[in-house]
């Protein structure tokens, strides 16, 4: 059974360049505790952050693909958050998301692979200018949809409903 990581505790000051609103919050951010929201096109977050962050191709805005599970990846990810001008990720997704809207977004999921799959070729071009490894990104992203994604839900969901991380004896809540 995975851990569950809570990073938000250990954010400390660095709490205050997460101001993203949930309401801005983009479709393609995987539940958790983080997203990305109403962010610059500058391209900033997947220089920080390459593991858990991508790019919208027609905006070039961020958005979190991962949530982080050890504190280096939640570094990364303040530093993402850090290097954004509009200050636009978010970091109060613990609080927003239910479990009801977890399991909508999971059963939904062939939108977002869709969406990885019709952009392919948008994002192998913009590679050879930008070189951040988007594509390669993007195939990481269904691959962990079609995946480890269920079972790390699956223990998020259960820290939404107990707030506290899963014991081995407990029993996971289904998607």
């Amino acid at each position: 059974m995975d851990l569950y990581f809570d990073p938000v505790p250990l954010l400390g000051d660095a709490r205050a360049m997460f101001l993203g609103q949930w309401s801005d919050r983009k479709w393609l951010n995987v539940p958790g505790p983080f997203y990305g929201a109403d962010t610059d096109n500058c391209g900033t977050g997947r220089i920080h952050a390459p593991g858990l962050v991508l790019y919208e191709a027609d905006y070039f805005t961020e958005y979190v693909y991962r949530q982080p599970r050890t504190p280096e990846e939640l570094q990364q990810l303040v530093d993402a958050a850090e290097a954004e001008a509009f200050s636009g990720y978010g970091c109060d997704g613990d609080s927003q998301w239910t479990p009801a809207m977890v399991r909508e977004w999971w059963r939904d999921r062939g939108r977002i692979r869709g969406y990885l799959a019709n952009r392919r070729a948008d994002w192998e071009a913009d590679d050879a200018k930008a070189g951040q490894g988007v594509a390669a990104a993007a195939s990481d992203y269904a691959a962990y949809l079609d995946g480890e994604l269920a079972s790390h839900l699956r223990v998020y969901l259960f820290w939404l409903e107990e707030r506290r991380a899963p014991a081995a004896a407990d029993r996971l809540p289904h998607l």
